[in-house]
């Protein structure tokens, strides 16, 4: 990683969420002079425990929903930051299936408003060419694989399958056109299925130690066969960094790890990791509770990152074994939910 040679302001979005409060400490590691505004709504998946322990002279945290137009222009002329990083998102696919209207407001309106509230700050400090603003995307906007399909590649049309994965595609082509037309200094990350710490327990991998371990039933789409590559959450803010410093303004860059698990493969590896390191006292193997369930409306089959521009461009490659990231972000978990046993006990 580069370092700055001054001290700048760091504006990042959603940044008491999973992949928003990673970023955050792998920033103010490698940049401790930089000053870091964390914006956030707090929502349900959000926790400020995760952003923890930074001096006060270095991060700022600002309450405020992207959807609150008026709130969101005055920060931005208020804190005046030098470059944005766009986290903020609902994420969830089953929420977005159920209340998609939240979907659009956050995700699309969300990023209108901070696009237009950057365009105007930095057009009156006539620093539009210098500004970067980093907006952090998805897998998900490019559909659906086959089994035997090429892997995603920055090229590929975008053809999103869930109001979820149309929010995230509208707002990528906004930040394209935020460059396209006004010359603003975009730069779009598409990652695959991120794990590690911090994630809310509704996602995959937690809610499968959290079950596991309280003897419940660990419920599985379909048969299970969808298959995703996981990309461990430091590797990502990593790569993310590389794209604020080296990629070219415009240009999209996946993040993939070439990791590509079918969901019930995964759902034993990580029963089989329990059953070292927390065996059960009532059965002998925790994949005695994977049981499967009707699969959701419109189920994405696979995805499949192509990095190959990240890794040539940027010289980016994961850092972490997935063996190695699997270990530290069970012991996370393990630990998170036996202080919550002993907080309710």
């Amino acid at each position: 990683m580069e370092q700055s040679k001054q001290s700048r302001t760091i504006l990042v979005t959603g940044g008491a969420g999973f992949i928003g409060s990673h970023f955050i400490h792998h920033w103010h590691a490698h940049y401790p002079h930089d000053h870091i505004l964390n914006v956030d709504k707090l929502g349900y998946a959000s926790n400020l425990d995760y952003v923890k322990g930074l001096s006060p002279g270095s991060y700022t945290f600002l309450h405020a929903d992207l959807a609150d137009k008026e709130k969101i222009h005055s920060l931005l002329k208020q804190y005046e930051p030098d470059h944005i990083f766009h986290f903020a998102a609902e994420s969830h696919v089953d929420q977005s299936i159920k209340s998609p209207e939240a979907f659009i407001s956050s995700n699309i309106n969300g990023t209108f408003h901070l696009l237009e509230a950057a365009r105007h700050l930095w057009i009156s400090q006539n620093r539009l060419h210098e500004a970067r603003f980093v907006h952090i995307s998805t897998d998900e906007v490019y559909g659906s694989l086959q089994l035997d399909e090429p892997v995603f590649t920055e090229e590929t049309l975008i053809k999103p399958n869930s109001p979820y994965s149309a929010s995230k595609a509208a707002s990528d082509n906004l930040v394209r056109a935020y460059h396209k037309t006004y010359g603003l200094q975009t730069l779009t990350t598409r990652c695959s299925n991120n794990f590690g710490p911090h994630q809310h327990q509704e996602k995959l991998i937690p809610t499968i130690i959290h079950r596991a371990i309280n003897h419940q039933p660990i419920p599985i789409y379909g048969e299970g066969k969808q298959i995703r590559d996981w990309l461990y959450v430091r590797d990502h803010c990593h790569a993310i960094d590389l794209v604020f410093h080296k990629g070219r303004p415009g240009e999209v860059y996946n993040i993939g790890a070439t990791n590509e698990w079918e969901n019930i493969e995964l759902t034993r590896y990580i029963c089989d990791q329990l059953n070292e390191l927390k065996p059960s006292k009532k059965l002998k193997d925790y994949k005695e509770l994977i049981t499967f369930t009707d699969d959701r409306p419109g189920h994405d089959f696979r995805y499949g990152m192509d990095a190959s521009k990240a890794s040539t461009e940027l010289n980016w490659k994961p850092r972490f074994s997935f063996k190695e990231a699997m270990k530290t972000t069970i012991d996370w978990y393990l630990a998170k939910y036996e202080d919550e046993r002993e907080i309710d006990s």
